[in-house]
């Protein structure tokens, strides 16, 4: 089992969004968030402590960002980036932002994937099968390409 740490203080929304109200627990954080002339139910977990604990091989940081259906789906795509931005300034060592939809929207993929996320894989939480989209920071993404020689070494 790992030790999973809290979720950091903010976020620090940015491109017009703000926090109107946050309730916090250690490891979640239900906001409400306001811009683009609506008010949107964000809710941010810590995946080791979550609903997607068990479903792949999550991070101590692993956070994921669940949007309300009361987001108009045109404005989903840029919602999806400013909270996937502020988590991962807010958290440094956060390796992955995880984003899911239910398995089979197309939409909902396409919105999350205009965000800038990638798929990843479908799970079964027993009562609904999601696909799981994730954004990472450039440091876990860049590779090496110089085959050649041992990282480190």
């Amino acid at each position: 089992m790992i030790t999973v740490p809290a979720l950091p203080a903010g976020p620090v929304l940015g491109a017009g969004w703000e926090v109107l109200r946050e309730s916090r627990r250690r490891h979640s954080a239900d906001l409400l968030v306001a811009g683009e002339g609506v008010r949107v139910e964000v809710r941010l977990e810590r995946c080791a402590a979550g609903r997607l604990r068990d479903s792949y091989p999550v991070g101590a940081h692993d956070v994921e960002v669940r949007v309300g259906d009361d987001c108009p789906r045109a404005l989903l795509p840029g919602l999806l980036s400013v909270l996937a931005d502020a988590v991962l300034r807010a958290d440094r060592e956060c390796r992955r932002v995880v984003h899911a939809v239910p398995a089979g929207d197309p939409a909902a993929r396409s919105a999350a994937e205009a965000a800038g996320f990638r798929y990843a894989v479908d799970v079964d939480l027993g009562r609904q099968e999601l696909g799981l989209l994730v954004t990472e920071p450039d440091w876990v993404t860049g590779t090496d390409i110089d085959l050649d020689r041992v990282p480190g070494a």
